[in-house]
C-alpha cells in the first residue's frame, strides 16, 4: 500500500512497478517498500516502469537500487521495446 495524496493506495504485488501514476517524491519510499514486498512474495525479478522522459525517475531509481543490499544487479530492458524506459532487477533471495 502507498499514499497516493492524502488516500492510501492499494498497489498490485507482482514484480512489475509501473512509476508513472506516483509522483517522483513518493518514489524513495515506494521502490523499497515495494522490494519489500516482493521479497516476502517469494518474487526475485522485478520490472520497474519509470518512463523516458528526462531521465531523472530513472536516475532516482538506479541511485536506489544502488544502495539496497537486497538487490544482486540491475539493468536497462531493452528486449520489451521499452528502450531504457523500464529497469529489470533481480533481488537476493530472502533468507
Amino acid at each position: 500500500m502507498c499514499n497516493h495524496g492524502d488516500e492510501p493506495v492499494e498497489y498490485p504485488i507482482d514484480g512489475i512497478l509501473d512509476l508513472h501514476q506516483f509522483s517522483p517524491k513518493d518514489v524513495k519510499e515506494l521502490v523499497p517498500e515495494y522490494i519489500s514486498a516482493c521479497r516476502q512474495r517469494g518474487i526475485t525479478q522485478i520490472r520497474i516502469i519509470h518512463g523516458k522522459g528526462t531521465g531523472t525517475l530513472r536516475r532516482i531509481v538506479h541511485s536506489l537500487l544502488d544502495k539496497d543490499e537486497r538487490v544482486l544487479s540491475y539493468r536497462l530492458d531493452s528486449h520489451s521495446g521499452s528502450s531504457w524506459g523500464a529497469t529489470l532487477v533481480e533481488l537476493r533471495q530472502e533468507s
